[in-house]
C-alpha cells in the first residue's frame, strides 16, 4: 500500500500487524506509512521504537536507521535524510559502506529528476553526476538480498541506477544548454556500457543523438545567420560528431566557414557535400565560392559550369528556374568586354602598360586585362544580384584601367612612336625623350598605375583620322584620367616658390587646356621629385601651388579648379588663352577645342587666322554670344568682325559698374518727357524678332541697332601723324569718342550734310530672358557636366521664347505691357539709353536696375524713332 501511496490503508495495517504481533518490520511499515502522510515526529518515534526490534544486531540496525533515511527524504526532509546517511556512511562497519552509497546514489536520482521538472537543468545535471560518483563505489556483485529488501519496501531498481542516472544527465546537460557537455557525457556512457547494456538503450540512443541534432543545428543556424562563424562551425562539428551522413550539416559548416575565410576548410566540407549529394547544385556552389576565395578561378570556374548544369538537370522545376538568375563564364566575359571598351572610350587609343613597358591599343589592353587575377575573378564571380555584379564589374575594371596623362613641354629628340612600338620602353637606350618617357613610366608604376600616356609617342600623326579623333578627344582625355603628372623640364631641384609661374609649361597652348581638364594634377620637378615637395594628392587642392597659378594666370583659382567645358564665359576663355603660344600656328585654336566643347575637322596647314575664325565662328554660331566681337588687334581676312590674332582677347572683356540708388533716381528724374506704351511694346517685339548672330559661307549675319549720327567732330590740337580722335553724337546715345587713322567727314545739326551715317550696335539677344548673361564665369553658372556633354543649339528658333519665360533675375515675361516693356528696355542698359518710361515707374526702375547693376546712361529722349533694328551681313 505504501509503494501505491495509499497511506491511510498502509498505516491501518501496519497498526494491524503491530496489534496481532510486535515486531521489527510492523514498526517499519508503521514508520514509513506516517512519514507518507507528514508524520514526521511520529515517524521517528516508529522508528526508535523498531530499534528495540533488532537484538543489537549493527547490520540489522544499520539497515534499519537506512530506511529512516529513506523515509524522512520522501517526506521532504532532505536535510536530514542527508545528514543521517552521512553519519552512517562515516560510522558503520566497511561492509555496510556500500549500501550507503546505494542509497545515496539513489536519493541523488530522485533529487535530479525533480530539478529537471521543476526546469533546473544544472542542479539536476549535479545531482545526477553526485548519483554517479556514488554508484562508481559499488559494483552489481555488491548488490546482494539488499536489493530484494529495497525493492519490497520501495519499489527501487538499483540495477538500472547507473544507466538512469547516465540518462539523465546527458538529458539535463542538453536541456540545459550545454550541448557539448551532454554529448561527451552520451559517449562516456556508451563507451562505459557492455554490449547488453547498449543494445537495451538503443531506441533510447537514437531518439537522444536525434535530439541533440536537432539543438545542434538549431543553435547552429542561429549563429550563422547572426555571423558568429566560430561558434557555428563548433555547433555544426558536433552535429557532425553524431552524424556524419548529413550534407546539409557540412554545407552549414562550409558557409560558416566561408564567412570566416577558411577557403580550404570550407572548400572540404564543399566537396563532402557534393560526395554525399552528387546531384545538388549546392555542394558546386559552394566549392566555386571557396576556390574563389582560395584565389583558384580556373578550378573555380569549372565548379560553376558543373553548377549551372546541375541547375538545368534538376527535376524540381523551382530549382531549373534558379538557372535564371545567374550568368554563364560566356555572358560574364561579354559583360566585362563592354564594361572595358566602356571605360576606355573615355581613354586615349594607345597606352603604354608600366609593367610590361609595350605600348598597348585597345585590343592588346583588353586582352592584357584577361590575363590577370581581377579579370578572372570577374568571370567566377557569382552572384544572383545582377545590379551588384555590374556595379563590381565596372568598380574592378574602372581601378585596371586607370591611366596616368602626361603634361609636358615639348623639347628636342622627344620619343615618337616609332621609336617604342613594338619596343620594352624600359630597355632602350638614348637620352632626352626617351628617358623623359622612362622616367614618367616609372612614377606611375610606383604609384599604382599600369597605364601611362605621352603625347609625343602614342599617337599615330601620319593617320589623318587618328590625328582629328586625338585632338577633338584631348580634353575628355586629361578629364577622365586617374592622374595628371605635369612635368616642369626647366624647373630645376629645391626651386623656390614663383619657378612654376616662369616655367615654360605655364606659357604653352596645349598645357593650358591639359590643366583645365584634369581633375588630378601633381607638378614635377626637372629631377621628378614633386614641386615645392607639396605633400597634397592633389596640387589643385594645394593652397600653395593655387595661389601661385592664380597669380601668375591673372585667373581666378576658383575658375581654374572648377572649370567646365562649354560656351558660357566665351570672352573671358579667349582671354585666358590669348597670352598662350603653340609651336604650329594652327594649334592656337586647335588647343581650345576642349575648352569651348567644340569638336572641328583638323586642318594643319590652313594658317592661323582660318584655324581660328573656324573657332570663333562655332562659339558665334552655337552660342550666340556676341561678346566674341570685342576685341582690339588687327582684323581676321576670315571675317573682318573676328581678330586675325588670339592676343586681340588680351584686354579683360568690358563690364559695367554698378550706380548707387541715388545716383539712379536722379537720373531717372531728368527724364523729359515719357514715351508711349505702344511705342515700346513696338520696339519690344522688333527686338524679339532678330535672329541670332550666324555664320553663312564666312559672311556674319549679325542682329544689329542703328542710330542716327547727327555730329561729328574732330577734337583740336591733334597731330596730323597721329591716330584722329573725334567726338561722335547720335540720337538714343551717349557722346562717344571714336580714335581712327581715318579720316571723317565732319558736320552737325547746325551744318548738316546731304549723307546719312549710321552707328551700328550688335543685338544681344540674351538680354530678352536668357537665364545667364554671357560673359559670366563657368564656375558660377556653367552646371552641365562633361560626362553628359550637350551642344548648344543656335538660339535662333524664334519658338524658343514664349510669354512664360522668365527675364533674368526671376523677372516675368508675361505681365502689364508697359511694365513689360520697361524691364526689357532697363534690361538693355547698354548701350543706348533705353529708358523710354516716365516717372510713375521710377520706384519699380529702382529696383530692377539695383538687383541687376544696371548703368543709367540717361540723356534726354523724346523719341525712338530714330532706333532701327535689323541684321547686317558682315564680310
Amino acid at each position: 500500500m505504501a509503494r501505491k501511496h495509499n497511506w491511510d490503508r498502509a498505516l491501518q495495517d501496519a497498526i494491524n500487524s503491530i496489534s496481532i504481533q510486535p515486531s521489527l518490520i510492523g514498526y517499519i511499515s508503521d514508520g514509513i506509512a506516517l512519514c507518507g502522510k507528514g508524520c514526521v515526529s511520529d515517524a521517528r518515534a516508529a522508528f526508535d521504537v523498531a530499534s528495540m526490534y533488532t537484538e543489537q544486531d549493527s547490520q540489522i540496525l544499520h539497515f534499519l536507521l537506512l530506511i529512516k533515511a529513506i523515509a524522512l527524504f520522501d517526506a521532504d526532509h532532505h536535510d536530514e535524510a542527508n545528514l543521517l546517511l552521512k553519519k552512517l556512511t562515516a560510522g558503520c562497519p566497511h561492509a555496510d559502506t556500500c549500501m550507503c552509497h546505494i542509497v545515496e546514489a539513489y536519493l541523488r536520482v530522485q533529487l535530479g529528476i525533480k530539478a529537471s521538472d521543476g526546469a533546473r537543468y544544472d542542479e539536476a545535471a549535479d545531482h545526477f553526476a553526485a548519483a554517479l560518483d556514488s554508484s562508481n563505489l559499488f559494483s552489481k556483485s555488491d548488490i546482494h538480498e539488499i536489493y530484494e529488501d529495497l525493492v519490497v519496501l520501495f519499489g527501487w531498481d538499483i540495477k538500472s541506477l547507473w544507466l538512469t542516472a547516465h540518462q539523465k544527465r546527458c538529458h539535463a546537460l542538453l536541456r540545459a544548454g550545454k550541448l557539448q557537455d551532454a554529448v561527451k557525457s552520451y559517449q562516456y556512457m556508451m563507451v562505459s556500457s557492455d554490449e547488453n547494456t547498449r543494445a537495451d538503450c538503443l531506441d533510447w540512443s537514437k531518439a537522444f543523438i536525434e535530439e541533440c541534432r536537432a539543438f545542434f543545428l538549431t543553435d547552429g543556424d542561429t549563429a550563422l545567420a547572426a555571423s558568429k562563424f566560430d561558434s557555428a562551425i563548433d555547433l555544426y562539428s558536433a552535429a557532425i560528431d553524431l552524424d556524419t551522413t548529413s550534407d546539409t550539416t557540412f554545407a552549414n559548416r562550409s558557409k560558416a566557414k566561408l564567412g570566416k575565410m577558411l577557403w580550404e576548410d570550407a572548400l572540404f566540407d564543399a566537396q563532402k557535400v557534393t560526395e554525399l549529394n552528387p546531384s545538388s547544385h549546392f555542394g558546386y556552389q559552394l566549392t566555386h565560392t571557396a576556390l574563389l576565395g582560395a584565389r583558384r578561378y580556373d578550378e573555380a570556374i569549372e565548379a560553376f559550369k558543373i553548377m549551372l548544369s546541375k541547375l538545368d538537370d534538376s527535376p524540381d522545376p523551382q530549382i531549373r528556374d534558379t538557372r535564371q538568375q545567374y550568368v554563364s563564364p560566356s555572358e560574364a566575359e561579354d559583360t566585362i568586354r563592354k564594361a572595358a571598351l566602356d571605360e576606355l572610350e573615355n581613354a586615349p587609343l594607345r597606352l603604354l602598360n608600366t609593367s610590361t613597358g609595350l605600348l598597348c591599343d585597345r585590343v592588346a589592353q583588353v586582352n592584357a586585362f584577361k590575363m590577370t587575377p581581377e579579370y578572372n575573378e570577374l568571370v567566377s564571380f557569382l552572384t544572383k544580384d545582377s545590379n551588384f555584379r555590374t556595379e563590381r564589374i565596372k568598380d574592378v575594371v574602372a581601378m585596371y584601367f586607370r591611366c596616368v596623362l602626361l603634361s609636358h613641354r615639348w623639347e628636342e629628340a622627344e620619343a615618337l612612336l616609332h621609336d617604342i612600338q613594338d619596343k620594352d620602353v624600359r630597355e632602350l637606350n638614348g637620352l632626352g625623350g626617351i628617358v623623359k618617357l622612362q622616367s614618367f613610366c616609372k612614377v606611375a608604376r610606383d604609384a599604382g598605375y599600369r597605364w601611362a600616356w605621352m603625347d609625343t609617342c602614342c599617337i599615330d600623326k601620319k593617320s589623318n583620322t587618328e590625328l582629328q579623333e586625338s585632338i577633338n578627344s584631348m580634353f575628355v582625355w586629361y578629364h577622365h584620367s586617374a592622374l595628371t603628372i605635369v612635368y616642369l623640364s626647366d624647373v630645376p631641384p629645391s626651386s623656390k616658390y614663383d619657378a612654376l609661374a616662369k616655367s615654360e609649361w605655364n606659357r604653352r597652348g596645349w598645357t593650358f587646356q591639359e590643366f583645365l581638364a584634369s581633375k588630378v594634377i601633381l607638378f614635377y620637378q626637372k629631377d621628378w621629385s614633386l614641386y615645392l615637395d607639396d605633400r597634397f594628392p592633389n596640387h589643385k587642392e594645394s593652397p600653395a601651388i593655387m595661389k601661385e597659378l592664380e597669380d601668375a594666370t591673372g585667373i581666378d583659382a576658383r575658375a581654374l579648379i572648377s572649370f567646365r567645358p562649354g560656351m558660357s564665359g566665351a570672352r573671358e576663355k579667349l582671354q585666358w588663352a590669348s597670352k598662350r603660344i603653340t609651336t604650329v600656328q594652327e594649334d592656337v585654336a586647335y588647343s581650345l577645342f576642349g575648352i569651348f566643347g567644340i569638336t572641328l575637322p583638323v586642318i594643319y596647314g590652313e594658317k592661323k587666322q582660318n584655324a581660328l575664325g573656324r573657332l570663333l565662328q562655332e562659339i558665334v554660331a552655337r552660342s550666340g554670344d556676341i561678346t566674341v566681337f570685342d576685341w582690339i588687334g588687327q582684323p581676321s581676312e576670315f571675317n573682318s568682325c573676328l581678330p586675325a590674332h588670339i592676343t586681340s582677347y588680351t584686354t579683360p572683356p568690358r563690364t559695367l559698374p554698378s550706380l548707387s540708388e541715388d545716383h539712379i533716381h536722379t537720373q531717372f528724374s531728368s527724364l523729359q518727357q515719357p514715351v508711349p506704351t505702344d511705342l515700346a511694346l513696338k520696339f519690344y517685339d522688333q527686338l524679339e524678332q532678330l535672329r541670332a548672330p550666324r555664320f553663312a559661307n564666312c559672311r556674319l549675319h549679325l542682329p544689329c541697332i542703328s542710330f542716327r549720327v547727327t555730329e561729328v567732330r574732330r577734337r583740336r590740337g591733334q597731330a596730323r601723324d597721329t591716330p584722329i580722335t573725334y567726338r561722335i553724337k547720335a540720337d538714343g546715345l551717349h557722346d562717344l569718342l571714336i580714335i581712327t587713322e581715318e579720316t571723317l567727314v565732319q558736320f552737325s545739326r547746325a551744318k548738316p550734310i546731304r549723307q546719312r551715317f549710321l552707328i551700328v550696335r550688335p543685338w544681344d539677344r540674351y538680354l530678352l530672358g536668357v537665364p545667364n548673361f554671357a560673359g559670366q564665369p563657368d564656375f558660377a553658372d556653367d552646371t552641365e557636366s562633361i560626362e553628359d556633354w550637350s551642344e548648344p543649339e543656335s538660339p535662333t528658333d524664334d519658338s524658343q521664347m514664349d510669354d512664360s519665360d522668365e527675364l533674368p533675375g526671376g523677372l516675368p515675361v508675361e505681365e502689364e505691357p508697359r511694365s513689360r516693356a520697361l524691364r526689357l528696355l532697363v534690361r538693355l542698359g547698354q548701350p543706348f539709353d533705353a529708358f523710354l518710361l516716365a516717372q510713375q515707374h521710377v520706384g519699380e526702375y529702382k529696383r530692377i536696375a539695383s538687383d541687376h547693376n544696371i548703368i543709367a546712361q540717361i540723356k534726354d529722349i523724346t523719341s525712338v524713332d530714330n532706333m532701327d533694328v535689323g541684321t547686317v551681313e558682315i564680310l
